[in-house]
């Protein structure tokens, strides 16, 4: 080989080597753990495209979003902070609520950006705008002038969504930092299982068009950047408004499990990834591209469970509770990456991650730092992509939050929940949903605190505090140091917001430091 010639292509291989990857955030909502055939043998449908994904790329088993609700899970997604931090200590946001991401706070994608990234997010905010109001009542709001508080205050320089879910009104498309078509009519309540709130509608707002709008737009943006002269990297978040509730499956999915209409839609989701996969093969960027697919919490039971137990589907995987509990249905996802030549392909990893840190990944992959008031609960997991059979986690504990504003911890194989219940809607609860037709419970007539063994027993059958007390005192006093430190992560000690504001937290006086 002639000595000029091989001095480019070094320089080629290496420059590549160097270049920054794209990256391409996927996060379905409500996508339970078992819906996904890779991770359920006895499914009642196929992922095709998602287990096309797992043979190329990495599966995770020991995944989790930080809460088992979607607003809080994308506020700690995308800032590598706890929600619960802030003002938001249980439930979620509706499509009229303030900003719940700080002003001034960084984000992943405020941090790509500040690194030569090109940003752009297609889909659900659900974290709050500051909407122009003319008065207090939702009615009030005057659309016609721009919201602040959105995507593109927090890092997208591009943005086309829906402000909360698709349940949620205003039922109108954001674009940018404005409604390009204004609100004029009113969508009235629907009955299950579709499943919408009535509120403001534009005329150009079809709620059955919204997930193959916000494909489409994902993978013309993908074109756009194989187009452009500046060639930055870009990171794509696509946080889906499906499968969650309303069902709306459009037809050429309708029908296509033979099982339900709920499975109809995790179909049409999993061809909409197979989708964005293609346009990224089409535009050369799959080499160089991180992929992450995952789910903002676990299965909700809104979307029939005793229709999915009548074709003996199991949307929890084996996991006991769903979307809104402490439970590990409640939060435990699927999460999928795929990185050519870094990861490597067809490999399963039980490493504990939590959603919440992506930020701190990212700042790894670029090699850059942030402060010790930023991204306060995120932990690195690059080295599980390049490795992912290694010995060593870089994650050794976790907390999980549900619905009510409950907390549980987990270290190792140990699970603390600080309360005798659910903490959302499964059984034992004091207050069912409408969706789980499970008994009241007398809370006070159960053990305090609950331990589980995940290792012997990952259905969480068998309450072992009260024959391990040491562990539970162990892992109480962490869970209070974690919170009162303001973080979960070595560093400096940030604020703790004031106890009297935390009813949910009279369980810490029974682990002192």
């Amino acid at each position: 080989m002639k000595p000029r010639l091989f001095i480019a292509l070094l320089l080629g291989a290496t420059l590549h080597a160097t270049t920054p990857p794209n990256i391409v955030y996927i996060l379905a909502d409500d996508l339970g753990i078992g819906d996904v055939s890779v991770y359920n043998p006895t499914s009642a449908w196929q992922t095709p495209h998602l287990d096309r994904l797992a043979r190329e790329g990495l599966r995770f088993t020991d995944a989790h979003a930080a809460s088992s609700l979607c607003t809080p899970s994308r506020y700690a997604l995308l800032t590598g902070r706890y929600a619960w931090r802030g003002r938001l200590k249980q439930g979620v946001l509706q499509g009229f609520s303030p900003p719940l991401i700080e002003a001034g706070r960084p984000t992943v994608a405020s941090f790509l950006q500040a690194h030569g990234y090109a940003t752009a997010m297609f889909g659900k905010w659900h974290l709050g705008l500051d909407w122009a109001r003319t008065g207090p009542q939702p009615e009030n709001i005057d659309y016609a002038q721009p919201f602040r508080g959105g995507p593109i205050d927090h890092g997208f320089d591009r943005f086309l969504g829906i402000s909360a879910s698709l349940d949620m009104p205003p039922y109108a498309w954001l674009a940018q930092n404005r409604v390009p078509t204004l609100p004029t009519l009113t969508l009235p309540d629907s009955p299950a299982p579709k499943l919408w709130r009535s509120g403001p509608l534009a005329p150009d707002f079809k709620l059955e068009d919204v997930q193959p709008r916000l494909t489409a737009s994902a993978v013309t943006y993908i074109a756009e950047c194989a187009a452009a002269k500046d060639k930055k990297p870009f990171f794509l978040y696509l946080p889906l408004a499906a499968p969650h509730t309303p069902i709306l499956p459009t037809k050429t999915f309708e029908g296509k499990t033979h099982a339900t209409s709920y499975g109809d839609f995790v179909t049409q989701v999993d061809a909409d990834i197979g989708a964005i996969l293609a346009a990224l093969a089409q535009h050369g960027f799959a080499q160089n591209t991180l992929v992450i697919v995952t789910s903002d919490n676990g299965f909700a039971p809104a979307a029939d469970v005793p229709a999915h137990a009548r074709v003996h589907h199991d949307p929890s995987g084996g996991y006991r509770g769903y979307k809104s509990d402490l439970f590990e249905g409640g939060h435990r996802v699927p999460f999928i990456a795929r990185w050519p030549g870094t990861i490597p392909a067809g490999t399963t990893s039980s490493a504990m991650i939590e959603q919440l840190d992506l930020f701190a990944t990212c700042a790894e992959i670029l090699d850059q730092p942030f402060s010790a008031n930023v991204a306060e609960d995120s932990v690195s997991f690059l080295s599980v992509l390049r490795q992912p059979n290694s010995a060593s986690a870089p994650r050794s504990t976790l907390i999980n939050h549900s619905a009510e504003g409950r907390f549980a911890i987990r270290e190792g194989h140990w699970k603390l929940l600080v309360w005798p219940g659910s903490g959302g809607w499964s059984s034992p609860t004091p207050a069912p949903s409408q969706w789980l037709k499970v008994a009241r419970t007398d809370l006070a007539t159960l053990p305090a605190f609950q331990l589980y063994d995940l290792e012997s027993d990952p259905a969480e059958t068998k309450n072992l505090a009260a024959a391990q007390p040491e562990i539970v005192q162990r892992l109480g006093r962490l869970l209070r140091v974690d919170i009162e430190r303001g973080r979960s992560t070595p560093g400096a000690p940030q604020p703790f917001t004031a106890p009297t504001e935390w009813t949910q937290l009279a369980w810490r006086e029974s682990f002192k430091p």
